[in-house]
């Protein structure tokens, strides 16, 4: 993947001060005037992020964190993670969308957390599959046809419209609930109903887009709970061909140590 100052910054924050536990290097040298927290367990700033990951190193010493995808668009870097922290003893996939300054540093930052699912009803895992970006040419047109989709689609409910925007010749799928394919996404919407449940996308509040990949933003609710959701598509002659996704619970405002996840 091709590192920019931007991506550069995002990733150093990451790696360099979670992996290697080098948490003010990376402060100091990856982040802007601000650092305006959205993941709910950490607090504004450079402090409320040496706050929390102090101790977070200490409980996991030994440290796997790979960048699978990094996007950037404008001003922000989304980066999808695989974590594997005390040799396998957990493993998450994170979604992290950060915000850059003048400068490229990292102003803002946005996450979802998820515990990696070992399997998967597709066969395929939550964070493989194609990685390169492709046809920049098409950018803000697939960025457009993911917007019209999240809005006719997941916002407004007009499913019969499903095919102007996923391929009915491939879907591949990596949320371990969802077989491939449009017949995949309908047994689990008919495995929801089943259960009495039902998913409605409520807003999305970030789309950003680089090539071939696009990745949204949203609050979901699925039942009487409700997500914030990362989700990944990768698109090919305009039409939706693969699909990642990370969600995590939102919690009660009391539990939050900044202005909430969105």
């Amino acid at each position: 993947m091709t590192k920019t100052r931007k991506i550069e910054h995002a990733q150093g924050l990451y790696l360099e001060g979670i992996r290697d536990g080098k948490i003010w290097d990376a402060l100091n040298a990856h982040t802007g005037a601000r650092y305006t927290q959205h993941s709910t367990g950490v607090g504004d700033g450079q402090q409320g992020f040496a706050d929390f990951f102090g101790p977070f190193l200490e409980r996991n010493p030994i440290r796997d964190i790979q960048v699978v995808r990094a996007i950037e668009d404008g001003p922000y870097v989304f980066l999808h993670v695989y974590q594997s922290l005390n040799d396998g003893e957990s493993q998450w996939v994170t979604g992290d969308l950060f915000d850059t300054d003048a400068d490229d540093k990292v102003i803002e930052h946005w996450d979802v957390i998820q515990e990696f699912a070992t399997t998967t009803v597709s066969g395929r895992s939550m964070v493989d599959g194609p990685t390169e970006i492709e046809d920049f040419d098409q950018s803000e047109a697939n960025k457009a046809k993911i917007a019209e989709f999240c809005e006719a689609v997941l916002i407004g409910g007009d499913y019969d419209r499903v095919t102007e925007f996923i391929s009915t010749e491939q879907y591949d799928q990596h949320n371990p609930q969802v077989g491939d394919g449009l017949d995949g996404f309908g047994a689990f919407a008919a495995g929801l109903a089943e259960k009495g449940l039902s998913m409605r996308y409520w807003k999305v509040h970030k789309l950003i887009g680089q090539g071939n990949f696009v990745v949204t933003l949203s609050h979901v609710q699925m039942g009487d709970a409700h997500f914030c959701v990362f989700d990944i598509f990768r698109l090919k002659d305009g039409l939706i061909v693969e699909h990642w996704d990370v969600m995590e619970k939102i919690l009660a405002p009391e539990h939050w140590n900044n202005q909430g996840k969105f």
